[in-house]
């Protein structure tokens, strides 16, 4: 009698794992079913991503470099340009500082004149 007792409980545990295993290994073999597919879709469709990656790596590759020439012939032309801004400013310090001078050598030969011919025009 307690041998049949011991085999009622061993075949009552063994009946209610099974009950849990049964919808579990279901649901396992379903998961295991989608990751196939997953995995299958994943395999046909990552060539095409990498090509498409690989592309774009080289489109942005080819715009770097034309941003680096770019940039190149930017500092070029801006050097071009101080330079040129500075010669300006020497033809404009040289010019200011002449011009004074060459500014009072004119007033001076008005002033000459005007006189010469400032005495002959109010005194007669």
């Amino acid at each position: 009698m307690i041998v049949e007792i011991a085999a009622l409980l061993l075949a009552t545990a063994f009946a209610v794992l099974v009950g849990y295993l049964v919808p579990t290994l279901i649901q396992l073999r379903k998961t295991i079913a989608e990751s196939e597919q997953l995995l299958t879709r994943m395999s046909s469709e990552l060539p095409s991503l990498v090509r498409e990656m690989r592309a774009m790596t080289e489109n942005v590759n080819a715009l770097v470099d034309q941003a680096r020439d770019g940039v190149d012939h930017a500092a070029v032309f801006l050097h071009a340009v101080g330079e040129i801004g500075n010669t300006v400013q020497k033809v404009n310090e040289t010019v200011r500082g002449k011009g004074g001078s060459l500014l009072v050598n004119v007033a001076s030969m008005v002033a000459e004149r005007m006189n010469k011919n400032g005495g002959d025009s109010h005194g007669g």
